[in-house]
């Protein structure tokens, strides 16, 4: 996948939430970091589970972190 229309803020919660580190929220989520640099870089869209445990380790809700960029 080149591209996803999916955008997130996860580098921003990520420093707001204590400057946690993309390995230290991949460790808390069962992924690679490579994984969170691909997401951050929106060069992937995460499975529904995962977007769900991302949210639950920054402690915020979904749509907090995700939100479609596509149109109808």
């Amino acid at each position: 996948m080149t591209g996803t229309r999916i955008a997130n803020q996860i580098r921003r919660l990520r420093f707001e939430h204590g400057e946690l580190t993309q390995q230290a929220l991949a460790d808390a989520c069962g992924v690679t970091r490579q994984t969170i640099i691909a997401l951050e870089a929106g060069r992937y869209a995460p499975s529904l589970e995962l977007g769900f445990r991302i949210a639950d380790a920054l402690r915020v809700r979904i749509e907090d972190v995700f939100q479609w960029q596509g149109g109808r």
